[in-house]
């Protein structure tokens, strides 16, 4: 299949403008040159609404819009509460922890860890951010992106991974977060836009031209695609090999809800680098967290355009309403149908220029997130591994340099890992289980960190260094334990840990580092308590409608 010219004009007239303000942005004033405050904070100068845009721009990838609307194709809307978790967990972040972070001016996450604990920590959590950053993000992204070209386009996929990473790096290596974060701005108007009329679309031909009745015709035909909270053994799923498995092993009913859930949205949202970097690059604390809340707003959204559409595919596929439909959605190898397939074969429906524009919107969406990923991975390089080991008198320039280099090293190695995907059913849940394996130390090193003052640096470390080792144990040990019930589990046990390690070593005092947290410091604006409000009357309510 082939772009028709109108569909081509608009694809090619998304990229050029993203290269051209990526570049036009990137530009610094006759007589400065770029600092690393330039560079990977994007000169402190981000307004609310370009903080809140990149972050879901940095967010929304292939991941969603592919990994998620695969996941929705084989659970349903449960997969939502990834979505709508998140803006909760959006709220908590801006409220608790972004007052300190802003306060102490720091530029990674691993930086934050220096400030609280020591060298060690830092070196430590910067090393597996690295490798998560590049062996699982940007890897899966890069996969994902091309499983969406080689569908609708028929581009091998070693050639739809070598072209997003070079159209990823064009702009994102020049000109760095500055680059990143106003291109996003405009990304997020096409994801949206393309991803809204890839939804019309999907619901109008399941309802045989009437949008409104084809979203009632999903809950009509595939009603237990419309429960947030699985029991065991309630569904059973493609496992992407021709067999099924139980989709409790994924959302296990309601600790989803009060688990493992909150450990991997908090890591995700408050203590990694590719987001809050955004939030740190904001003009003030205030207009961070008024960013937050519009990604917030944003984030309850997001399941109309990734999720929901997935299941129209289901029901598409399951009551054989079009057969080239069906025969789209199979691995041109194993001849099986395969979920990740739903969004990509989806947008081979679209009109002549809609299609364009919703192509433009999974590009954005897949572009933005690699030139996030690869931005974070060269910033955490350069300013908590070769700064402090190779580079300690390295000048502006030279660190700029540096972490120009990682990125496109990033790039490349990412690219050669991302084709050995191929064989996965879902992969929004690989990232998740995988990305889980450190969440958990991830998650009670900065909640210790930052909520108990006799956490030692020893501590942190133990947390750190068992994280990975518990996740395996516990995933070969006990193979029906689910992820996110591990996560819980592996969290507990650093937890317990890392408490009786800080009493021993401790003492019962007061570490030198520790925060000092006051009620001052947990302020907000008007603004924001209305925001907040808001947004957790609107999450309550969807869960109680769906529950």
């Amino acid at each position: 299949m082939l772009l028709e010219p109108l569909d081509l004009a608009v694809f090619i007239g998304y990229c050029l403008l993203i290269i051209g303000m990526g570049l036009f942005v990137s530009r610094e004033k006759k007589g400065h040159i770029k600092n690393s405050q330039d560079y990977f904070l994007a000169s402190k100068a981000l307004p609310w609404w370009a903080v809140g845009a990149s972050l879901i721009a940095s967010n929304i990838s292939a991941e969603q819009f592919i990994g998620m609307s695969g996941s929705g194709f084989a659970l349903g809307l449960a997969i939502s509460t990834y979505e709508w978790m998140a803006a909760i967990t959006l709220l908590v972040v801006a409220i608790f922890f972004l007052p300190i972070y802003i306060k102490k001016g720091i530029y990674t996450m691993p930086g934050f860890l220096l400030d609280r604990y020591d060298t060690r920590v830092r070196t430590t959590m910067a090393i597996f951010w690295l490798l998560l950053y590049v062996f699982v993000n940007l890897t899966s992204v890069l996969y994902l992106g091309a499983l969406s070209l080689n569908t609708i386009l028929n581009v091998p996929m070693v050639y739809g991974i070598i072209g997003l990473a070079l159209f990823a790096m064009i702009y994102s290596i020049y000109g760095g977060l500055k680059a990143v974060a106003w291109t996003d701005v405009v990304q997020v108007f096409f994801l949206i836009a393309g991803g809204l009329a890839t939804t019309y679309i999907a619901l109008t031909m399941v309802g045989e031209g009437s949008a409104w009745e084809g979203l009632g015709l999903l809950r009509k035909e595939v009603p237990e695609y419309f429960s947030m909270i699985f029991s065991r053994g309630e569904m059973m799923i493609p496992d992407g090999k021709g067999g099924t498995y139980d989709a409790y092993q994924d959302l296990p009913g309601i600790s989803v809800l009060v688990g493992g859930m909150w450990i991997t949205n908090l890591s995700y949202w408050g203590f990694n680098q590719y987001i809050t970097q955004r939030a740190l690059a904001a003009k003030s604390l205030d207009e961070a967290q008024k960013g937050m809340i519009f990604a917030g707003f944003l984030k309850l959204l997001m399941p109309l355009i990734v999720v929901i559409p997935g299941i129209a595919a289901y029901v598409i596929v399951a009551k054989g309403i079009d057969v080239g439909f069906i025969d789209s959605m199979k691995d041109p190898v194993t001849g099986l149908i395969k979920s990740d397939r739903a969004y990509p074969t989806l947008l081979q429906l679209l009109p002549v220029g809609l299609k364009g524009l919703a192509f433009a919107a999974l590009t954005a969406a897949i572009v933005s997130s690699l030139a996030s990923m690869a931005n974070s991975t060269s910033t955490i390089f350069t300013m908590d591994i070769y700064k402090k080991y190779f580079g300690q008198n390295a000048s502006e320039t030279k660190q700029v340099t540096v972490g120009r280099i990682t990125a496109a090293i990033a790039f490349i190695v990412a690219a050669i890992v991302a084709p050995a995907l191929g064989q996965l059913d879902q992969a929004f849940q690989f990232i998740q289980e995988y990305t889980g394996f450190i969440s958990p130390g991830v998650f009670a090193i900065f909640f210790f960190g930052v909520f108990w003052k006799k956490t030692t640096s020893n501590a942190a470390l133990i947390g750190a260094g068992l994280s990975i080792p518990l996740s395996v144990v516990l995933k070969w040990g006990f193979p029906l334990l689910p992820f996110l019930d591990r996560m819980g589990v592996v969290f507990l046990v650093i937890a317990g840990l890392m408490i009786v390690v800080s009493l021993v070593e401790g003492k019962g005092k007061d570490h030198p580092n520790s925060i000092e947290i006051t009620r001052d410091l947990f302020k907000t604006s008007t603004a924001f308590k209305i925001g907040a409000l808001i947004i957790t009357g609107i999450t309550a309510a969807l869960y109680i409608v769906f529950w």
